[in-house]
């Protein structure tokens, strides 16, 4: 297992004339609130500068729903290259885990940009069965009343059930991997260790560690040694939320784990916070997101992913 080391940093500046119009600040306004449409409620502010859309053109993409247990169908969010930009058929596919705002506009776009380049990519709405986590403006009664009450069996199951749906829908049984952000890090992680139809993962700052609960009774650091596939850990040095120390620890639990788990590598990118990679969020960090999204598509490529 290896790691590396990257500085990043970027100052994205204005570009213009410097002068307004006298309907310049209401275009704004609008420009600003279609932009922050789709986002979920508590993740204003939204970062409207830095949002990036990807458009549908040549992709089907929209909403779908998922059978899993219990006859319940699942929400989520489907994107995949159209038919006459592809054979539509054994596309390799990649499971996107939401963070705790849920299936929203950010998630959504991750979607299409996987789809972009050649990818089945399914988002599963993994807190539906809770609440409409986007619509919760609070960020505790969000915690609470949503995101603790999803447990870490149930995701996983719902997860299988989402590559199941993938493999009827175009895309290929053999050719799958998951990547996910935050909350969908540390999951990352775990269905890591759970699926061994896997090809590959790819955690963005999940967390490694933690008490144990009745609904979270392991974490990453608890299945190294049950990995089924490598896992490519992006995380930020400036990560209060994840300190390095902890990152370190895992780097060396999978050091002494067997093959593929001691095949994992992390990107630490120094002086990049909690959720680098979310543009819609003060977080973001252009330069260290770029990176890590290049890296991540060749993390899948390399392990038997390729979408080309």
């Amino acid at each position: 297992m290896s790691e590396e080391i990257l500085s990043a940093a970027h100052d994205r500046g204005d570009k213009g004339t410097g002068v307004d119009s006298p309907d310049e600040p209401r275009r704004r306004q609008f420009v600003k609130t279609s932009l922050a449409a789709g986002f979920a409620a508590a993740a204003a502010p939204i970062n409207v500068r830095a949002v990036i859309q990807t458009d549908a053109a040549d992709l089907v993409a929209g909403d779908i729903r998922i059978p899993v247990a219990h006859g319940y169908q699942m929400p989520g969010y489907r994107a995949q290259p159209a038919p006459q930009s592809t054979t539509g058929a054994n596309l390799p596919t990649i499971l996107v885990v939401h963070e705790i705002f849920g299936v929203h506009e950010h998630i959504r776009d991750v979607c299409r940009r996987f789809a972009k380049v050649g990818y089945l990519a399914i988002a599963p709405d993994l807190f539906a069965r809770h609440g409409n986590a986007a619509a919760v403006a609070d960020m505790n009664t969000l915690v609470r009343e949503v995101v603790s009450r999803a447990s870490d069996s149930e995701v996983l199951a719902d997860l299988d059930a989402t590559a199941s749906w993938a493999a009827s829908h175009g895309g290929d049984a053999a050719r799958q991997g998951v990547t996910g952000f935050c909350w969908g890090g540390r999951i990352t992680w775990l269905y890591a260790a759970h699926q061994p139809k896997l090809k590959a993962a790819v955690a963005w700052y999940g967390r490694l560690v933690g008490e144990a609960t009745a609904n979270q009774p392991m974490h990453p650091i608890d299945v190294v040694s049950q990995l089924r596939v490598p896992v490519l850990g992006l995380y930020g040095g400036a990560d209060s939320g994840i300190p390095v120390e902890t990152v370190e620890r895992m780097k060396q639990a999978l050091a002494a784990a067997p093959a593929p788990g001691s095949e994992s590598q992390f990107v630490i990118y120094p002086g990049a916070s909690h959720a680098f990679f979310a543009d819609y969020r003060p977080s973001y960090q252009e330069a260290s997101a770029l990176d890590g999204w290049s890296r991540c598509l060749d993390w899948f490529a390399k392990h038997g992913l390729s979408a080309n």
